[in-house]
């Protein structure tokens, strides 16, 4: 057993609001312990359609307070990480029989003007038959409309928040999971179980359930504990297709049943379609697209694209649980709200625990912002909240212009390939520098273990980044498994998990 190791808050949750309360808590000077059973954002975080966006959908839903909370968040993250999050514009056919043009004009009107924009153009109507968009759909469709939001690396926000965190003094532990907890006075007592089958005792004077999909079963399980709010397990399937179109833009298509599809510009090669809306009762860390849902996404493709696509077309799919805050009854998920509410217990001389419900990716650092307020404000610590100016690790980039930073980075390192220079500097940011570690030509970056992926990248996200896995590397730190041949990929995988396997790790700390 480890020994004990005593804290200000253990954060239970290594997807994106466990990784930004703990960032945020750190930067306000608490201790903190954050403890994930998997890897960092292996489940729900790392599963979403890649957007950091108002919602234009919501605005149906009347749901303006949080499409205004979320447009704002928009102009925070783009400025915090403008190397995995950027602008992108989307393209939305008009369909007549499916919303009204003054329906549309209206909406789109109002994610102008509820929050102020800084770094986006504004909507505006287009001539299909004029426009680049327009060309690779049906002939029937003549009009429609332009509007801007945003689209991150969602598994990196994660990592650089836990990155942010790590490096101001917070302690993250993966694939460690909280076996029980009990409440004695002020403190939490709770035992974690490490990836090698030991234990560590923690001492906690709060504890944050950030655990996403199992923010409930924490709860009544190893928490010990009755949960006030309920979750809905929606299932939101994704696939991959080699590119659909050549210009830059993404697509935002209406369904007969209301629902809307994106098709968005991925990792140069494919296009990235989703997503769908399913209710999920099974275990969140075992959900997978089924056959239904991946005809309901190439269907919803084929009304609108003059080259129709079908299942054999699907070259990577990939399904996330969303936990969603159930507020009303609702036959639609589609209709269940992305807002969350945070419910804190805590009496005089007890412990805190603070429980995450809901949420959406583009709001979690005000997520984390209120999460923290809240458990300052319990533990009677003063600190003033900071995380709405300060940048996440390699963001802080001049004026947030990543163009001019990615030219003169090429420029600084012109024996790299531009592609994957440029793959360095989105990924990494002003921390590429660090992670090539002074090389000066390829052969400098060691063995090779894959096209674009070489040794010395490896190292950085193994040492800094805790990736454990060819998992981890080629899906969530990098998406670079898309771009192996798939007679290849099963051997890539062997290599990196044998380069990464624990006594390799050891051997390397010991040099």
């Amino acid at each position: 057993m480890c020994a004990t190791q005593v804290v200000d808050l253990l954060v239970v949750g290594g997807g994106i609001n466990g990784a930004g309360i703990a960032r945020d808590a750190a930067g306000r000077g608490l201790s903190v312990l954050l403890c994930e059973q998997d890897d960092l954002a292996a489940h729900t975080s790392s599963s979403s359609t890649k957007l950091i966006h108002g919602g234009l959908r919501y605005l149906e839903y009347r749901e303006f307070g949080l499409v205004r909370k979320a447009l704002q968040e928009r102009e925070t993250l783009l400025a915090a990480a403008p190397h995995i999050i950027r602008p992108l514009r989307f393209v939305m056919p008009h369909m007549p029989n499916l919303r009204p043009a003054w329906l549309i004009r209206t909406g789109l009107f109002l994610y102008d003007h509820l929050a102020r924009r800084k770094r986006l153009a504004g909507s505006g109507g287009i001539d299909m038959r004029r426009h680049p968009a327009g060309a690779p759909l049906v002939d029937s469709i003549s009009r429609g409309f332009v509007y801007s939001d945003g689209w991150v690396d969602d598994a990196r926000l994660v990592v650089l928040n836990a990155l942010d965190a790590s490096e101001r003094g917070a302690n993250v532990l993966t694939r460690t999971k909280l076996v029980n907890a009990a409440r004695k006075g002020d403190q939490w007592h709770a035992q974690l179980r490490l990836e090698d089958g030991t234990t560590m005792e923690v001492r906690a004077r709060a504890i944050a359930n950030a655990a996403g999909p199992w923010v409930s079963e924490l709860l009544t399980g190893a928490l010990g504990r009755k949960a006030q709010h309920e979750i809905r397990l929606v299932k939101g399937s994704h696939i991959v297709t080699r590119r659909l179109f050549d210009h830059d833009h993404a697509y935002i298509f209406q369904n007969p049943d209301k629902r809307i599809i994106f098709a968005i510009p991925y990792e140069r090669d494919f296009t990235l379609i989703g997503t769908t809306d399913v209710e999920y009762r099974n275990d969140p860390a075992q959900v997978v697209i089924d056959d239904a849902e991946t005809r309901y996404l190439c269907e919803s493709i084929n009304r609108y694209f003059k080259r129709n696509i079908s299942p054999r077309d699907v070259c990577w799919t990939y399904s996330g649980v969303r936990p969603l805050l159930q507020e009303e009854d609702t036959d639609n998920p589609s209709a269940a709200t992305r807002d969350y509410k945070l419910e804190l217990e805590a009496a005089a001389g007890q412990a805190p625990l603070l429980s995450v419900f809901g949420g959406k990716i583009t709001t979690f650092r005000k997520l984390a912002e209120q999460a923290v307020d809240t458990l300052t404000h319990a533990l009677g610590h003063r600190a003033a909240s900071w995380t709405a100016d300060a940048p996440l690790p390699g963001g802080d980039i001049d004026d947030a212009n990543f163009e001019p930073f990615a030219k003169r980075f090429a420029t600084r390192h012109a024996w790299l390939p531009a592609a994957l220079a440029l793959r360095y500097a989105h990924a990494y940011g002003t921390r590429a520098d660090k992670m090539l570690s002074g090389a000066r030509s390829l052969a400098d970056l060691g063995r090779r273990f894959a096209p674009d992926l070489y040794e010395a990248e490896l190292r950085y996200l193994r040492d800094v980044e805790w990736a454990r896995s060819a998992e981890d590397v080629l899906w969530r730190r990098t998406k670079l498994g898309l771009h192996i041949d798939a007679a290849q990929l099963g051997r890539v995988t062997r290599d990196i998990d044998a380069w990464l396997a624990p006594e390799q790790v050891a051997a390397a700390a010991t040099i």
